[in-house]
């Protein structure tokens, strides 16, 4: 095959991803958006709404309506764990190894993605709600459709395509789960219970990463990791008349700030705490600011900021550099504390606060909760009752250099869709799955990238699917997928470029 030959399928693959999703594909993620499944942070009684499980059904049955032959779809619910939805795509022509399923000696890819959501987070605009979905141009609003929903579907469809053009490729398993948002807690046992099924696979992909611009594909260099802690401190059994107790009662908000002042300088936002910091590798440095010199407001252009508003940060490359590699705190929620119109003259008894701590990627998430806990929990300003939790902590995560085979994959896909070279940058959010999954399988190539660029609003109100980025990345599964049923150039390395 030569290197004519794949920009030629390239451009015949995009246009037939187009046309299934303008087809099957955004009617079918529009009745996801309709669903409700928050993650089980979000929602404590998931088990019985049933809504997560119905975002797994939904999603299954497009599934065993494609032409895939030999594809088997189930989903996976142990009782009183989320589900995960597997589909196990046998491999193609020449790399037909084993029946599905069978995945001892089978060359196999995982590809990953999540359809739990976030909730809805605030007022949406006029027109749009979390669970109703609106297309508008090129977007798809509604909740879940770029983080993680519109990921299923561009895994599948571009097995579809292959399977139409009879490329041969390897085995494929797709696995979705159902508690990212909450930070994976039942991915480790899912991974666990499925391992004889997945077995060790030569490439992972995840898309559910994101992209500075929609004019290329890029891909994640690295991610931060995360520890979500919860803090209380109660200063009395019930609320007091602020005449009566103002003064003499240990305000809670005050001690709160006082304990959160130990981990952050209130002044600068400078998280102070030595085992939440890390050195920035210079190779991932010159990256950022190579990535700053191109484009100027990568970071501060696209960030809904008030007028006036001082970034932190003197350059755009500090603030990708701050993004990716700075340990930083986010109050994400809050109890004891009324509305403003419902505020009376009242002494709380207590303030509870949610935070986001998010850690460089070299940050061991563990070390870094212990370190929270005990400048959080220790020696109680002024003996209030402080009671601190920590969600199951995530550990960030570094990408391997890619083989050439990959770099070769993904640089087609996007010349094909873009006219131009991919692109790759550090992210600041956390994917849990990538981490356990490089600690599982230690030397495997790891891919992720995804849909999750300016306007995206993952998390937040107003939440769209860029639908041409959503195709592109389409495209690059199906070219990582080919090139991967190509023969090897060696082990855990291919050709050097496809053709």
């Amino acid at each position: 095959m030569t290197a004519n030959d794949v920009v030629t399928d390239l451009g015949r693959w995009r246009a037939a991803v187009h046309e299934r999703f303008e087809g099957t594909v955004l009617s079918t993620l529009a009745d996801y958006v309709r669903v409700p499944c928050l993650s089980p942070a979000y929602d404590a009684a998931w088990e019985q709404a049933g809504h997560l499980r119905a975002a797994a059904d939904l999603l299954a049955g497009w599934c065993r309506s494609r032409d895939l032959p030999g594809c088997t779809v189930e989903v996976v619910a142990p009782p009183g764990r989320t589900p995960v939805l597997l589909v196990d795509v046998p491999a193609s022509g020449a790399a037909e190894v084993q029946a599905p399923g069978a995945a001892d000696g089978a060359p196999t890819v995982l590809v990953y993605g999540h359809l739990d959501k976030q909730p809805p987070l605030g007022q949406w605009r006029d027109g749009l709600g979390p669970y109703e979905p609106v297309r508008e141009g090129d977007l798809l609003y509604g909740r879940g459709t770029a983080d993680d929903g519109y990921a299923l579907f561009a895994a599948v469809t571009a097995l579809e395509v292959l399977s139409a053009e009879g490329v041969t490729r390897p085995r494929v398993v797709v696995l979705i789960e159902a508690s990212e948002e909450s930070g994976s807690p039942d991915l480790p046992e899912h991974l666990e219970a499925l391992a004889g099924r997945i077995g060790r696979p030569e490439l992972v992909v995840c898309l559910d990463s994101g992209c500075l611009t929609y004019d290329r594909l890029w891909t994640t260099a690295s991610l931060r990791g995360v520890v979500i802690v919860d803090v209380r401190v109660d200063v009395l059994t019930e609320g007091v008349h602020s005449g009566l107790a103002g003064g003499v009662v240990p305000e809670s908000f005050r001690v709160l700030r006082h304990l959160l002042a130990r981990v952050e300088d209130a002044a600068t936002g400078e998280v102070l705490l030595p085992e939440l910091r890390a050195e920035v590798p210079d190779a991932h440095r010159r990256a950022l600011e190579a990535v700053a010199a191109e484009l100027p407001g990568a970071v501060s252009a696209t960030l809904p900021a008030v007028p006036g508003l001082r970034l932190s940060g003197g350059t755009e490359a500090d603030r990708l550099v701050a993004r990716a590699w700075a340990p930083a705190m986010a109050v994400t929620g809050m109890d004891g504390v009324p509305a403003v119109a419902d505020g009376g003259n009242v002494l709380r008894p207590f303030t509870r606060a949610k935070l986001s701590v998010r850690i460089p990627p070299t940050v061991d998430a563990g070390r870094a909760a212990d370190a929270l806990r005990r400048a959080l929990g220790d020696d109680p300003p002024e003996g209030a009752t402080v009671t601190v939790g920590v969600e199951a902590p995530a550990d960030g995560w570094i990408a391997p250099a890619p083989a050439p085979w990959v770099a070769g994959a993904l640089a087609a896909a996007s010349v094909a869709c873009f006219g131009r070279e991919p692109a790759s940058y550090g992210e600041g959010g956390t994917i849990p799955f990538l981490s356990m999954l490089a600690r599982r399988f230690p030397g495997v190539p790891l891919v992720a990238t995804g849909v999750l660029g300016p306007g995206s609003n993952a998390h937040g109100p107003n939440e769209a699917l860029h639908l041409p980025m959503a195709e592109a990345v389409t495209v690059a599964v199906a070219s990582l997928l080919a090139a991967a049923g190509r023969p090897h150039g060696g082990h855990g390395g291919r050709v050097s470029s496809p053709g």
